[in-house]
This record gives C-alpha cells, sequence and structure tokens, in this order.
C-alpha cells in the first residue's frame, strides 16, 4: 500500500559560518569554513523524509522559492531526492528566503532569518493544493511560513482525516483552533514553555505541558529534551523515551533531522518507541543525510 506524505515549509538559503564562540553585540570575530547550502525547516523535513522512506512512500513538497537561480538549483535538488516539486510556486521580484547561521565549537548554532518568498505562501497556494492535503495520510509543517495557510491546511487535513504533525518552530503561541487540528506536536523543552507557560525542565514538566496539549485537542505529544531523550504522551499516558546517543558536530537541522525520520517511520506503522529510537544525526542538509538502508542498518546493530 503506497502511503502519501506531504510537507509544508519553508525553503531557505543557508549562509553558515564556523565561529568559535557566538558574537556579541558590537563584535566582529573571525570565522572559517564558510559554506551555502540548502535549507529551511520545511526543505530538511521534507529531504530527510524522500532519503528515508520506503520505495512506496510518495512524499510532495508544498512551498515558494524566488525568481532567482539559487531557488530554482534548490528545486532541481529537491527533484533529485525523489520529491515531487510540482507544487513549489515561483515567486517574481522576490528573492528566495535565507538564513545566516553561526555554528559554535560548541555545535551549538545560532540563525537569524529572512522571510523572502516564503512570506508568500498563503491560502491560494494552500487552495490551490487543497485536493493534494485531502488524499495524503500525513502533513508535516513548521512555523517558519505565514500562519493564516498553516491553519487553513490543518483545517483541510482535519476534515479529511488527513494526520496533521506541527513542529512548532521558530517558537511561537498558537490559536486553540490550530492546536485542536493536530494530530501530533513535536516541540522542544522552550517551544513547549511558549506554547503552554509551563517550563519544561524535567518530566514533570514536560508532563504538565503535555497535559495542556491534549486538553487543547492534540492527540499525541513528543517533547524533545536533548540528552535525556523524548518525552511521549499518548491519551495523557506519557513516559521518557532515550534515543541512541550521537556527537554532534553540528547541532544545525537536527530537528528537522528528528521530524522528517520520525514521520515517514509511523507512515510505515512503526509504533511510537521505535520510531524515536531511530538513531538521529545531527547535521545540516549540505551534509550527506544517511540514507534508509545505511540508517536501518545501524538500528539493527543497537
Amino acid at each position: 500500500m503506497c502511503a502519501k506524505l506531504v510537507v509544508l515549509g519553508s525553503i531557505n538559503v543557508d549562509h553558515v559560518i564556523q565561529v568559535p564562540r557566538f558574537v556579541k553585540a558590537g563584535e566582529t570575530l573571525s570565522g572559517s569554513h564558510y559554506r551555502i547550502a540548502y535549507g529551511g525547516k520545511g526543505a530538511n523535513q521534507a529531504v530527510v523524509a524522500a532519503r528515508l522512506k520506503a520505495q512506496n512512500t510518495q512524499v510532495d513538497f508544498i512551498a515558494c522559492i524566488g525568481h532567482d537561480d539559487i531557488g530554482r538549483a534548490m528545486k532541481n535538488a529537491f527533484a533529485q531526492d525523489g520529491i515531487n516539486v510540482t507544487p513549489i510556486r515561483q515567486i517574481e521580484n522576490e528573492m528566495s528566503g535565507i538564513a545566516m547561521i553561526q555554528v559554535a565549537e560548541s555545535g551549538e548554532n545560532s540563525i537569524v532569518i529572512a522571510a523572502g518568498a516564503n512570506a508568500y505562501l498563503d491560502e491560494s497556494l494552500v487552495e490551490e493544493q487543497a485536493e493534494n492535503i485531502r488524499q495524503a495520510d500525513a502533513l508535516l509543517m513548521q512555523l517558519e511560513t505565514p500562519l493564516a495557510a498553516i491553519c487553513y491546511a490543518a483545517d483541510i487535513a482535519k476534515q479529511h482525516h488527513t494526520k496533521v504533525i506541527l513542529n512548532p518552530a521558530p517558537a511561537n503561541t498558537l490559536p486553540q483552533t490550530l492546536l485542536a487540528n493536530l494530530y501530533m506536536i513535536t516541540p522542544n523543552e522552550t517551544e513547549a514553555e511558549i506554547l503552554t507557560g509551563i517550563k519544561v525542565e524535567d518530566e514533570a514538566g514536560a508532563a504538565r505541558a503535555a497535559e495542556k496539549l491534549h486538553h487543547w485537542g492534540v492527540q499525541i505529544v513528543f517533547i524533545t529534551l536533548g540528552a535525556k531523550g523524548v518525552y511521549v504522551s499518548e491519551n495523557n499516558q506519557g513516559q521518557i523515551i532515550e534515543g541512541f546517543r550521537v556527537t554532534a558536530k553540528d547541532t544545525t537541522a537536527a530537528g528537522d533531522t528528528f521530524n522528517g525520520a520520525l514521520v515517514v517511520s509511523l507512515l510505515e506503522g512503526k509504533s511510537l518507541t521505535d520510531a524515536i529510537r531511530l538513531p538521529m544525526p545531527q547535521q545540516p542538509l549540505a551534509s550527506p543525510v544517511p540514507v534508509r538502508n545505511r540508517l536501518f542498518q545501524i538500528v539493527r546493530k543497537r
């Protein structure tokens, strides 16, 4: 049976530079290893899903690029990864979105984004792709594109039994009408606190935040807790599940890797526990995201 995932989200050109530490206000700091990479939370998650999916799983990507060479190059690259790029709209007289990323020696990153064409992912584009969303098994979204379109897409999906998964990043407060349409939400500790007003520092805090999200209508809550693992709650029954540990030289796109791999695993019928226990290599889209066979070889060895 063929499974279908629709990803709705951002496409950015990432400008990445290695720094010894994050720059302070008014300071000029020498960096190294500057590179340009293809990114954006939507793009990262779509590519991870496409590279890890089974042959009978289809990944469609609803997004916007600018009227520029790099936007067209990114669209071609997504197609080469097996993503259906037909829904990607090119915006006249606009640049593709950009992200300026500092990566410190600790592996942590600091990111500033300019939306560019991403700001044009509006309700009209969602309406054009409504049938695509209706036919999908799951709709995966983030918060780097206009909220009105995200809410509209979630409405369409919920009405037609398409499971809506939201990675609520960058962190923001959300209307309860959107939360009520979600099958699953995947915040980190900071995002969970912003969503619920509950500080998430341990399992007890995660449980309280998850309970509030359930009250608003979310069926499954995943709260990523860094090295501690992931707090998973379904039907108000929660637990912390530890994933495989990896050494991260760069945490850029780590959350996107987690979300893309998680959704593909769930579409293939894996349990919540098995889906989380997949090793999540923390690396940017510019680096080779691990393909399906290699990933499951690692799982079997563990």
